[in-house]
C-alpha cells in the first residue's frame, strides 16, 4: 500500500478523541464545507490489519465532507475543528478514530450477516488529500 514506510508521526489529540497528525502538511486549498472532495486513504484496526483502502482500487474515494455523509472522524480529520487545523490539497495525515467518532456500539460494513468491522472498533485512517472533485457546481 501506498502508506507504508512514509515518515511517522506523534498524534495529537482533539477534545473528541480524535488523535491526528500531519505527515505531509499540503500546500493547496482547505476543503470546503459541503463540496466534494478526492482523497486516497487506507483504513485499518488498532492491530494494523487493513480493512479497506482505496489503493486496491485504484482510484480516489470522492466524497461529501462536512455534512455527516461519512463518520465524524473523517469529516473532523480533514474539515478541522474542536482544534483540528484543516487539511489542505495535497497533504497527508494519519488519524486514530475512537469508537464515539467511527461507528460506535454496532457492527459496521455488513453484507450478508457478516460484518467487517466490529462493533466498538477504533480505526486508523492514513488520509492523502488529493483534490476537490471537479465536478462540483460553481
Amino acid at each position: 500500500f501506498a502508506t507504508v514506510g512514509e515518515p511517522q508521526c506523534e498524534l495529537n489529540y482533539a477534545k473528541s478523541g480524535l488523535g491526528y497528525c500531519d505527515v505531509i502538511v499540503g500546500s493547496g486549498v482547505e476543503a470546503p464545507r459541503g463540496e466534494l472532495v478526492n482523497i486516497h486513504y487506507t483504513a485499518r484496526f488498532a492491530d494494523g490489519i487493513v480493512f479497506d483502502s482505496s489503493y486496491k482500487r485504484a482510484r480516489p474515494l470522492t466524497m461529501r465532507i462536512g455534512l455527516g455523509k461519512v463518520i465524524k472522524g473523517l469529516d473532523q480529520g480533514i474539515l478541522g475543528g474542536e482544534g483540528v487545523p484543516p487539511m489542505l490539497v495535497g497533504g497527508k495525515r494519519r488519524l486514530q478514530i475512537p469508537p464515539n467518532l467511527a461507528y460506535g456500539p454496532e457492527p459496521a460494513g455488513c453484507f450478508s450477516g457478516d460484518c467487517n468491522i466490529p462493533a466498538n472498533a477504533t480505526l486508523l485512517y492514513d488520509i492523502n488529500f488529493v483534490g476537490i472533485y471537479s465536478g462540483n457546481a460553481k
